[in-house]
């Protein structure tokens, strides 16, 4: 592997409303997969600030940031994700909750391959084929009721 050539930090939510979970829905590679709502952080700008503009962007809520799930690290070489070159990726994942309305009415700023979006149940969360498999097991505490401990997680 090369070495990345930059660092990207983003902000990603577990938005939680009445048992389900927000999830987009985005057309990745030619395959239709779900992400979590969240994206990048800007220069001068604090991660819950970050996370409640990109969710606002992405799906139109307002969400209030709530504790630390989990920070994901690792190094991509995806030419579908932002450019071609590699870089280093650090997401941390926050729990949140929704302010007002749960109604999905869209964001203004939707990811380029964003198709929709879904509330999925939390008990279908952990077998939800169209979301990574790195999300879907740390989700899986959730889905017994309890809120997982912050863990730091390599890719």
């Amino acid at each position: 592997m090369t070495v990345p050539t930059r660092i990207r930090t983003s902000a990603k939510a577990v938005v939680l409303h009445e048992g389900s979970v927000l999830l987009t829905r985005n057309l990745w590679n030619g395959k239709e997969c779900h992400f979590l709502p969240g994206g990048g952080q800007d220069t001068g700008e604090l991660l819950p600030d970050a996370l409640r503009r990109e969710v606002r962007e992405e799906t139109g809520l307002t969400v209030s940031v709530g504790p630390l799930l989990w920070v994901l690290e690792g190094w991509t070489e995806d030419p579908g994700v932002l450019t071609s070159e590699n870089f280093h990726r650090v997401e941390v994942v926050f729990l949140c909750t929704v302010d007002g309305s749960a109604e999905l009415v869209g964001g203004t700023e939707q990811d380029i391959d964003q198709i929709g979006l879904d509330w999925v149940p939390l008990e279908k969360i952990t077998s939800l084929g169209t979301l990574s498999p790195r999300y879907r097991a740390h989700m899986a505490p959730l889905v017994a009721g309890t809120v997982p401990r912050a863990a730091y997680l390599e890719r």
